[in-house]
């Protein structure tokens, strides 16, 4: 049967003027900066919860992300064998420096997705074998196969429409300055300070943003975040520490924000780096970590335990899926098996991070009961991502959000060994058995049998111990108490267009 999802409607249209200005600069702490603005370069969240404001795809999540919406396009088709996408572009359509969006810019933007050298998530879109635009409004995506999360796929932030003007003419200045067609355009970044957004009047959406601008600035420092709050210096702030979180709450002029997640925190292993590459040192690991006692110690009652790489309440989540159950006697014997002794890890931590800091020291102390030496190093932000890409380290906490609300993203990106971009999330884990299920996954349109393929992706890896689940957790946020609608939703996008401040 022939597939067609109509547009929104529009209260008006932005040809004919700007908006009307929005009011007031939301200022936002937080705790990374931004490392690249392209989008088919990005990876990390402090990226892309900016891109997510400046740029633009041809669909979106929808607010709560249970569903897949118009964006840049106002509707579609897929063909009855599902390899042919026909999309509608929206009428009069500008990118935020008033330069007109084309389909032509739709086909360059997912074509260099799918074929840029540097692209972290090109795989996702090989699948992609022709596009064509027979006008200015229309694009029409062919398919090697049908692939059921395709139309999920187009929703992820690497999936954004460039101008290809932009980007072919100058790109140095377009990686530094660029142009998208979200709700609000990039005026300046100033590395290791700010990144100053201010509103796109071009912005398809009639009357939004709700706000003239907004600043998403450097804080790394979770108490020195909290204090600026307390004290008026910026409007809101992300990443509350658990042992602040009652205490914000009690403020009457702070409002703190717990917004469901797709949020999990892990410790990465490096599987290239000997012993962990056998599996028995890596389950001894997990047996040696006490998890309650850390979830207990770290997140006070606001996270649980992790048992699957896909977060709680996720497409395929596997609630019954197995864990390791702490076991010192078990986690020695395992390493005596591997004839491992005197096991030194060096732990790489984000300086400044309470709540991994904290997880650190614990770990330190848990795994010195199974005669495992923990280092632990701290370091900037910046460097801790530059070192787990080198896979110049042992271990490392970490956490992602999802992106897209089908598995199939975060299930390539974190388990695909034969994805040679990421590596496994840079676990460098590779076990050909998931390669092959991820593969059939995509392509399988039963939905019973795409169910049973996850749960048994979850299983496997979690008996190779990919990494060390840690917890799931809600979104931790907070605002000062004249922002309204400060919401970041499950797949961790702020959605700043309709946020106010008086």
């Amino acid at each position: 049967m022939n597939s067609v999802i109509g547009g929104l409607a529009l209260a008006g249209f932005l040809a004919l003027g700007p908006a009307m200005a929005g009011e007031g600069v939301l200022k936002i702490g937080r705790d990374q900066d931004s490392v690249f603005m392209d989008p088919i370069l990005v990876s990390q969240n402090a990226d892309v919860w900016v891109m997510n404001n400046i740029n633009a795809q041809l669909v979106r999540n929808t607010r709560e992300a249970t569903g897949i919406e118009p964006d840049l396009a106002e509707s579609w088709r897929i063909s009855d064998d599902g390899k042919t996408y026909t999309f509608s572009l929206r009428e009069g359509l500008t990118f935020s420096d008033g330069s007109p969006l084309k389909a032509s810019d739709v086909k360059f933007s997912l074509e260099r997705l799918r074929d840029g050298e540097e692209s972290v998530f090109g795989s996702m879109f090989g699948v992609i074998t022709d596009i064509q635009v027979p006008d200015d409004r229309t694009v029409v995506i062919e398919l090697s196969e049908a692939t059921t999360p395709f139309l999920s796929f187009l929703a992820l932030f690497a999936a954004a429409i460039l101008p290809e003007t932009a980007v072919t003419g100058d790109y140095d200045a377009f990686s530094q300055k660029p142009i998208g067609a979200g709700a609000f355009r990039l005026v300046d970044w100033r590395r290791g300070d700010r990144i100053i957004l201010e509103e796109n009047e071009h912005y398809w959406e009639a009357d939004l943003p709700k706000l003239a601008g907004v600043e998403w600035i450097y804080v790394p420092n979770d108490n020195t975040r909290v204090l600026q709050l307390q004290a008026g210096e910026v409007d809101a702030m992300i990443f509350v520490p658990f042992n602040r979180i009652a205490e914000l709450d009690s403020d009457p002029d702070i409002n703190v924000h717990l917004d469901p997640s797709s949020r999990m925190d892990h410790i990465l292993i490096n599987h290239s780096h000997e012993p962990f590459d056998d599996v028995r040192v890596r389950k001894a690991l997990a047996k040696a970590i006490d998890l309650d006692s850390i979830i207990e110690a770290v997140t006070f009652g606001y996270g649980t335990p992790a048992n699957s790489y896909i977060p709680a309440g996720g497409m395929f989540y596997n609630a019954d899926n197995p864990s390791y159950e702490h076991n010192l006697e078990e986690a020695k014997a395992l390493l005596a098996e591997a004839g491992v002794e005197d096991l030194t890890i060096e732990f790489v931590v984000q300086a400044g991070d309470a709540n991994y800091e904290q997880v650190a020291v614990l770990l330190q102390s848990q795994l010195a009961e199974a005669g495992i030496t923990v280092n632990i190093t701290k370091q900037e932000t910046g460097q801790v991502w530059d070192t787990i890409v080198e896979g110049a380290y042992d271990l490392s906490p970490n956490y992602w959000t999802n992106d897209v609300i089908d598995p199939d993203q975060k299930t390539g990106f974190v388990l695909d060994g034969s994805d040679e971009d990421v590596l496994s999330y840079y676990t460098r884990y590779n076990n050909p058995e998931v390669n092959d299920l991820i593969a059939a996954a995509r392509v399988e349109t039963d939905e019973e049998k795409r169910k049973a393929m996850y749960y048994d992706i979850q299983r496997i890896a979690q008996e190779d111990v990919n990494w060390l689940g840690l917890y799931y957790s809600p979104f931790r946020n907070a605002s000062r108490s004249n922002v309204g609608d400060f919401f970041q939703n499950p797949m961790g996008r702020f959605m700043l267009e309709t946020t106010t401040k008086e």
